[in-house]
């Protein structure tokens, strides 16, 4: 998980996960959308195949990336996990709605006494 955050902490290889989540790109697309160096290009796929987040295949004597996903989900989960409420929020957030459907409950109940109140 600490590779996969640190790859994708560089927004140059963001831009690059996301142009690959449409299709497979050789180094040379994508290098193409940059204005930096090919072999700086050529970094940013090293780190991110090394973090398990592109795969990459021989075309001739071209190198086309695909994008990975599978190691992004153990990052999700955590980050899921870290903006979840926590077990007693869901209880408050319980006890909150408790607290109003009574209310809404009482003054039902003392607007049904008032209006036979009225009518009688």
């Amino acid at each position: 998980m600490d590779e996969v955050a640190g790859a994708i902490a560089d927004p140059v290889r963001r831009e690059i996960l996301l142009m690959l989540r449409d299709e497979p790109r050789s180094a040379g697309q994508i290098a193409e959308r940059f204005a930096i160096s090919r072999p700086a290009v050529s970094r940013h796929l090293r780190v991110l195949r090394s973090a398990g987040l592109v795969a990459d295949a021989a075309d001739g004597r071209r190198r086309v990336y695909t994008l990975v996903t599978a190691p992004i989900d153990e990052l999700a989960g955590w980050l899921a996990r870290l903006t979840a409420p926590a077990g007693w929020q869901h209880r408050l957030d319980a006890l909150e709605t408790e607290v109003h459907r009574t209310r809404r409950e009482r003054q039902n109940a003392a607007r049904h006494i008032r209006s036979e109140k009225e009518s009688a």
